[in-house]
């Protein structure tokens, strides 16, 4: 059942009996069904893109006359046996272009373990003199060694006084990731690296170690990273320190799900990311971010991460990120500015173009376009040269998008796509 102002109708299914009997409200109800029916294909469209469709949000431009799926030489007639083409076809044929390779090409950095292959004799066939060396042909090709797993024996000898016999002595032993485990610092380096770097889980790494003929727990693996994330979190924590000590600050959240075993399902928990990145105006800050795990997306979660941070908090429009700003605005805690992302307002604009081909949206996306266009131009410029370029040449381009944005809210319903990425826009 469905409330709209002072209607009350069902959706499905619809009775004679339960219809209002006025024309008025008819209508309104028609046009009420209609704008449903609209979103409702909007989010079929949407979810068959996500399912079915490219994850890029570039938007390909086509040519009318390559709109067909171009089959090469078959696109000209219906596709035939070898024996059902004349000798004497004439028809242009379009080259197959040759494969890339990369021959020639290798690491020069790699390095070059070489193999002389030399004749089965060097002795002249016909007068028996020894052959002599008139020249080679070098070829190169990409060899890998697997991975070899090995045993690392320390041995450390005591030495002692044969005269007094009191004096004993013995090298330190190295210390290690885990003191008296079986695993070197390497081991340990390489499983993090495994499963964080290349995504490769802890029970398929232990499959692999069982192909060697080493059997080690998936238990025993999870120490290590546990091990590991110990003695990493005094820099991670430097890390995030230097990150939320700059004045400008990234920050976003995804969905993260974890094992509940308790539940006996995942529990959607929530990975932040923070990040400071000056490099395209010559800043002094390197690059850097940090990652943090959270049980929610809350206000409070991100307020606890962000306390120290005072400056420009670069996000997009979830409400926590503004109702954080209002309590700083009445607090005396660091002041916070919001500014939004352009990324995150052309991505609803890039969805409304694939789900329903709005020519105003691509056009929202073209503006957008203008605007990166100028900034891959001024990146790596100073702060200073980038303002006035952007007063110069942005300026206009924003003012006329925020025009037209402000024409098109008018002209379009707020319920749909395309005026709910209108509103968005304008609202930050």
């Amino acid at each position: 059942m469905k409330n709209r102002g002072d209607m009350v109708w069902l959706i499905m299914p619809l009775r004679a009996d339960l219809l209002p009997s006025g024309s008025n409200e008819l209508k309104r109800m028609v046009l009420a069904l209609e704008a449903e029916n609209a979103q409702l294909r909007v989010y079929a469209d949407l979810l068959r893109q996500m399912i079915f469709g490219a994850k890029s949000e570039k938007l390909t431009t086509l040519d009318p006359a390559q709109t067909v799926l171009d089959r090469g030489d078959l696109s000209e007639v219906p596709a035939a046996a070898n024996d059902d083409v004349a000798e004497d076809d004439d028809r242009p044929r379009r080259r197959r272009q040759p494969a890339s390779r990369n021959m020639g090409a290798l690491p020069k950095h790699l390095p070059r373990c070489e193999e002389v292959i030399e004749p089965q004799s060097t002795t002249c066939s016909c007068c028996g003199l020894q052959l002599h060396s008139i020249g080679e042909d070098v070829s190169e090709a990409l060899d890998i060694v697997p991975a070899l797993l090995r045993v690392l024996r320390t041995i450390r000898p005591r030495y002692a006084c044969r005269a007094c016999e009191a004096n004993v002595v013995q090298a330190t032993a190295r210390p290690r990731v885990m003191d008296g485990g079986m695993a070197t610092t390497a081991l340990v380096a390489h499983v993090v690296a495994s499963r964080f770097a290349w995504h490769l889980p802890l029970y398929r790494q232990a499959q692999i170690f069982s192909g060697y003929g080493v059997e080690i727990d998936r238990g025993t693996l999870g120490g290590w990273v546990g091990r590991a994330a110990w003695w990493l979190k005094p820099l991670y924590e430097r890390l995030l320190a230097f990150i939320r000590s700059q004045p400008r600050v990234f920050c976003d959240e995804t969905p993260l799900p974890r094992l509940d075993p308790g539940r006996k399902r995942t529990k959607v928990c929530q990975l932040w990311a923070q990040a400071v990145d000056d490099r395209p105006w010559q800043g002094p800050a390197p690059p850097a971010v940090g990652y943090v795990f959270a049980e929610s997306r809350g206000t409070g979660e991100i307020e606890t991460q962000l306390s120290a941070f005072g400056g420009i908090l670069q996000v997009d429009g979830y409400a926590a990120y503004k109702s954080l700003a209002k309590r700083r605005r009445k607090s005396n805690a660091a002041p916070l500015q919001l500014a939004f992302c352009l990324a995150h307002a052309r991505r609803k604009f890039v969805e409304v173009v694939k789900t329903t081909g709005s020519s105003e949206a691509l056009a929202v996306v073209a503006a957008i376009a203008e605007i990166y266009r100028i900034e891959e131009r001024i990146r790596g410029m100073s702060a200073a040269e980038r303002l006035s370029a952007r007063k110069a040449d942005s300026a206009a381009v924003m003012a006329a998008l925020k025009a037209r944005l402000e024409t098109l809210i008018d002209e379009v319903s707020a319920k749909s796509s395309l005026g709910k990425a209108v509103i968005y826009a304008l609202a930050h």
